[in-house]
């Protein structure tokens, strides 16, 4: 058996960052005599990957179980990956320091459209051949799942198995099958595994495609494969695994904190965002569990800073009761509470003074468009004054900044609306100055953040073109030209490129595999950073493989067309996202679902639903 560990001492100390190839962390579990073996591997770096809460969540899951094992792995920066390809070293777990075709099954979670090339160098780096139909029985089960797995399509010619929705049973009921099963052939194992709810295998699907190169069907290729497959939901997280220790790093990682989970999915309803809705229904854990579990987690990794995760914390029923209750327990420990997701019309004096009981840190807001007609276009749902109320609130407690987000491209956006941004962050320092406590030699800093719209998948506006480079980087222009105050206003966005890229992989079909696995071959990875994103490779994949990404990204869609995804239930119904993009061509708003049910699909797909009592009303 190959000693991985005596094969990678040598070079540690050629690299940048040793410490994230070795394995052995506080809190890591090895187990090198289970009777299964998965490997978790996320897309992207170790700094990036143990970042990630879904990771801490299923390493810890299946690790409780005796006989299974739960190995870390991630991508190796440029300068490890070299000296592993010139010494023959392959991909391994960090736990055990076994190579990956060593597995039993290999997963990938699917966060950034813009990490698929990553999977492929991964099982490329670890010895493993990336197309289904040339890993024959030998190999490990690769399976996927995460966000990106509601249109896994594009790589489905790499994935022998998608994982939708919540993971936590799922996981388990999967493993175990694969246990009971284990030694058979492994088409034998997916016909098993699809009577699974959440399971999809992309190779039991048969597409047909129009002449104009839209989908005229998709169909199973026998009949007890599902037409349909519905993603899984954790119905109680109280009871749901949460673990009580993480695996705590050497070195410092982007989120370098506890991390605890207070909610699942989102009420709001915001028609750009992805996970508000393919995270529904909106659930909460009691203020009892949350106390129990930061208390446990600090206690064990030695963390003194706790981030509240979800989608919108501050939309938490009780959340001034739960920041009190933390606060009590945190000022004791000398621990902080960060509350990184904070919506503009819950920001409060009551909750800015629990926040700044410990420790003050950066407020970040989220207006997404510049103008109130805009915003009522994306059914936002907060007013000029609430912004207003928010910033002022900020200022009279010290704080001379804000960092606000923005997009650009948005369905109907206008050059009034791009003027918007800039009347809106020039108004900010304005109210700064209005604020008479305000220290005297202070000055303002509003750092403005605008990405590019993209469409996706599960949403109103899945139907909708992205615009094209020139006129993105035309408004791009014509906002830094409106900017007057140009030392208190610092704006950012990001590459069109890079966004183009990521609309032609949230809503592309299974023609893309060939273009992603070319463009890989000729040397893309690590899309989703400026200094490895190759533009002209993936053009060129494109151009060799006769698909045009405009297809893709800026085209718009009937509501009769076939969608890549449309054999994939999210429990969203198709005519409540057609009805919202038609209330967003209207600047209609949509109330938040503790206003009003508006008849989502969830209710009556899944008959659950603890935001309206699991009834429709």
């Amino acid at each position: 058996m190959l000693n991985i560990t005596d094969k990678i001492k040598p070079f540690l100390l050629k690299v940048k960052n040793p410490s994230v190839y070795i394995g052995s962390e506080p809190g890591s579990i090895i187990k090198p005599d289970a009777d299964l073996h998965f490997a978790f591997c996320f897309p992207d770096t170790y700094e990036i990957g143990m970042s990630h809460l879904g990771m801490k969540i299923l390493y810890g899951l299946i690790n409780s179980r005796e006989n299974y094992a739960c190995e870390r792995v991630f991508a190796p920066a440029e300068d490890f990956e070299n000296i592993m390809r010139e010494q023959k070293i392959p991909l391994y777990g960090l736990e055990t320091k076994r190579p990956l075709t060593e597995f039993d099954i290999i997963g990938f979670t699917l966060q950034y459209e813009l990490s698929f090339t990553n999977i492929l160098n991964m099982l490329d780096l670890a010895g493993i051949p990336v197309k289904s139909s040339q890993r024959g029985e030998n190999f490990p089960l690769i399976i996927a799942g995460g966000p990106c797995a509601c249109n896994p399509e594009p790589i489905t010619d790499f994935i022998d198995l998608f994982v939708l929705g919540d993971g936590e049973e799922v996981t388990l009921e999967l493993l175990d099958l694969f246990y009971k099963m284990k030694g058979t052939k492994k088409s034998d194992f997916l016909r098993e595994a699809v009577k699974i709810q959440g399971i999809y295998v992309p190779g039991f699907y048969e597409i047909k495609y129009n002449t104009d190169k839209t989908i005229q069907s998709v169909n199973p290729k026998s009949p007890e494969i599902p037409k349909t497959v519905t993603k899984r939901i954790v119905k109680n997280l109280n009871s749901a695994y949460y673990p009580e220790n993480f695996v705590v790093p050497f070195t410092e990682i982007v989120h370098d904190r506890a991390v605890e989970e207070v909610l699942r999915g989102c009420i709001r309803g915001c028609r750009f965002c992805q996970a508000g809705f393919i995270y529904r229904p909106y659930r909460e854990k009691s203020i009892e569990t949350i106390t129990q579990q930061v208390r446990d987690l600090c206690s064990n990794t030695g963390y003194e800073t706790v981030s509240l995760s979800s989608l919108s914390t501050s939309d938490y029923s009780e959340i001034e009761k739960l920041l009190a209750e933390l606060n009590e327990y945190a000022e004791g420990s000398k621990t902080s509470i960060s509350l990184p997701s904070m919506r503009i019309d819950r920001f409060s004096d009551e909750i800015l003074a629990e926040l700044m009981k410990i420790k003050k840190s950066g407020l970040t807001f989220a207006p997404e468009a510049g103008t109130q007609r805009l915003r009522d276009v994306i059914n936002k749902n907060i007013t000029a004054d609430e912004i207003d109320r928010a910033c002022i609130t900020a200022f009279k407690a010290g704080y001379s900044g804000v960092k606000l987000y923005f997009m650009m491209g948005l369905p109907t956006e206008t050059d009034d609306d791009i003027r918007g941004i800039a009347e809106t962050a020039e108004h900010i320092i304005d109210l700064f100055y209005q604020n008479p406590d305000r220290k005297k030699g202070l000055t303002p800093m509003i750092n403005v953040s605008v990405s590019t719209f993209v469409p996706k998948p599960f949403t109103p506006f899945e139907f909708v073109p992205q615009p094209d480079e020139d006129e993105i980087r035309r408004r791009q222009r014509l906002l830094l030209s409106l900017i007057r105050s140009k030392k208190k206003i610092k704006v950012r966005y990001n590459d069109y490129t890079v966004s183009r890229l990521e609309a032609v992989l949230a809503r592309g079909d299974r023609r893309l595999c060939e273009v992603i696995y070319t463009a890989w071959i000729n040397g893309a990875k690590f899309d989703s950073w400026d200094n490895y994103f190759k533009p002209s490779v993936w053009e060129k994949a494109f151009e060799e493989n006769g698909v045009s990404p405009e297809f893709y990204a800026n085209r718009e869609r009937s509501y009769e067309e076939i969608l890549p995804w449309d054999h994939l239930d999210y429990l969203i119904d198709k005519n409540f996202l057609i009805k919202e993009n038609e209330n967003a061509k209207n600047a209609l708003t949509t109330p938040n679902c503790k206003e009003k049910c508006s008849n989502c699909g969830v209710i009556k797909k899944s008959g659950f639903c603890p935001v309206v009592g699991g009834a429709n009303e």
